[in-house]
């Protein structure tokens, strides 16, 4: 039988081509996004999809029922949705960084929780959290962003504990900078955040730096597809292991940040700043 796969965040970047990868290799794929002019577009490519806020406990439970009726199972859960809110600790407001929370960490942890009674009831399934090396590694003004992502760091290695007795494997895929269009609304955002504070001048050359990166041929930010090929290749793998840095340069990021000193490294990090 073909295998089912729901991908969150499905509307672009990572998740769209990582569904298109799945749908040549004669997966079911079902996704969710939010922009329902995209969805219509996404759907003449083969995709099943939904509308949906994932913050929406209750829309979300209506999609997996629906999916479930469909389908019978699902047998792979990738948790794609998430965005950046960038900016130093004392400017992010409380609002946002629940909201930062709420998409990145809490709609997570409700997919999951709602997908696990099917893959516990068939003894199967995957899990795959879309982390970041931003949640192995903190960054300059990366505020609750990296909070979040830290989070996701912990969900997936408690989850994979939890559930390994029932046949249902967990791991997480943690990106360095890929060329998409969150390198550029993170910047975006950081430039609101720090505006008229005394982090503005900070706040400006670091997503200036970012800006840089993510417009311009660079040797650091590359393709998105590599990840979407990650993706697409970790839920065909027989077995899977319980994460995946990919970037450059990102297995030598974690590596320096635990085996250098922290003021060196912190050092490093500010030096985005002009």
């Amino acid at each position: 039988m073909n295998k089912v796969v729901l991908i969150t965040g499905v509307s672009s970047g990572f998740g769209l081509d990582a569904a298109k990868i799945l749908i040549k290799n004669n997966y079911i794929v079902y996704g969710v996004a939010r922009n329902e002019k995209k969805l219509e577009e996404i759907k003449k490519l083969g995709i099943n999809t939904y509308k949906l806020d994932v913050t929406d406990y209750n829309e979300a439970k209506n999609v997996i029922l629906d999916i479930i009726k469909k389908e019978g199972k699902i047998d792979i859960l990738v948790n794609n949705a998430g965005y950046g809110e960038l900016g130093p600790i004392e400017e992010v407001s409380i609002d946002n960084a629940k909201r930062q929370m709420e998409v990145n960490v809490f709609a997570m942890a409700n997919m999951i929780k709602l997908v696990l009674p099917y893959m516990r009831e068939n003894k199967s399934g995957r899990i795959i959290n879309i982390s970041s090396v931003a949640g192995r590694v903190s960054t300059y003004f990366g505020g609750w962003y990296n909070i979040s992502k830290y989070a996701v760091e912990a969900l997936t290695d408690t989850l994979r504990m939890d559930v390994k007795k029932y046949g249902i494997e967990v791991t997480a895929i943690e990106p360095g900078p890929f060329k998409t269009n969150w390198g550029i609304i993170a910047s975006d955002n950081l430039i609101k955040t720090t505006k008229g504070s005394v982090y503005e001048s900070d706040g400006i050359d670091v997503a200036n730096f970012y800006k840089e990166g993510y417009l311009k041929e660079n040797f650091l930010i590359k393709d998105p597809i590599k990840v979407s090929k990650l993706i697409a290749k970790v839920c065909m793998k027989k077995h899977i292991k319980a994460r995946y840095l990919v970037g450059r340069f990102t297995r030598s990021m974690v590596f320096f940040s635990k085996i250098l000193p922290v003021r060196m490294t912190d050092k490093i990090k500010m030096s985005t700043k002009k």
